[in-house]
């Protein structure tokens, strides 16, 4: 997984920044509307989507309408500067952010962020309970009965953080930074409303979590086998 999908309307802008992305060696795609960019992440995985807001409104939207759609991270170019709207951005699911013009070392470094961050093993083997099967890379979650469950793309990349830390407590200020980015640290809402949808999906008993376990006033642990003692697993700085 080594592309980076484009989203900019605008000819001589995207031009400059499939530059950028090809000189730092990733493969670049291109998509001119939000309605493209949406088939496209649909199809295919990115390390990141690099999107100008003002490709499909003058608002959030597009990041808002992706963020709905992908979990691949998101990074916004926009010459514009003032800290609402960059606010504004980040509520609504972008990872990152770099003013026009840019220096294209500055956006390859970002790029490489937060690829890092959401990297997985392309050989990531399954991770198998007695009562579900989660293909990680693939993102496929199996019940023990062969039923197929769908997650939506944020409770996958919360569970990917996890299952990278199987048996450790990890913070709820670490889950709501690594999946929703640093705007996002004292949200603890969304973690109650994504991991109640998770454990109704997954557990055999969404009311007594065996497997993705809650710690009041903690954070979430998962035990592959069953409940287990924790220990603090910190996130590394990239999540």
């Amino acid at each position: 997984m080594n592309t980076v999908l484009i989203l900019d309307a605008d000819r001589v802008s995207r031009r400059r920044t499939i530059s950028a992305i090809r000189y730092g060696g990733f493969t670049a795609e291109t998509a001119r509307n939000l309605q493209e960019a949406c088939r496209l992440v649909r199809r295919h995985r990115y390390v990141a989507l690099v999107v100008d807001p003002g490709a499909g409104a003058d608002s959030p939207l597009p990041v808002e309408e992706l963020r709905a759609r992908t979990d691949t991270p998101i990074i916004v170019v926009s010459a514009q500067d003032e800290a609402s709207y960059k606010v504004a951005l980040l509520d609504q699911g972008a990872d990152d952010y770099v003013t026009r013009p840019f220096d294209p070392e500055e956006l390859l470094a970002r790029i490489r962020a937060v690829g890092r961050r959401v990297a997985l093993p392309d050989e990531e083997p399954p991770v198998v309970t007695p009562d579900f099967t989660m293909h990680l890379a693939d993102r496929l979650f199996v019940r023990a009965d062969g039923t197929d469950v769908t997650m939506s793309p944020t409770e996958w990349r919360l569970i990917e953080v996890l299952v990278q830390h199987a048996g450790h407590l990890v913070t709820r200020e670490e889950l709501l930074v690594s999946v929703w980015g640093p705007q996002a640290a004292s949200k603890t809402q969304y973690l109650r409303v994504h991991m109640a949808s998770i454990r109704q999906k997954a557990e055999p008993d969404p009311t007594r979590p065996r497997y993705f376990v809650t710690i009041p006033g903690l954070g979430v642990r998962f035990d592959l086998d069953g409940p287990s003692s924790a220990t603090v697993q910190p996130l590394s700085p990239t999540g």
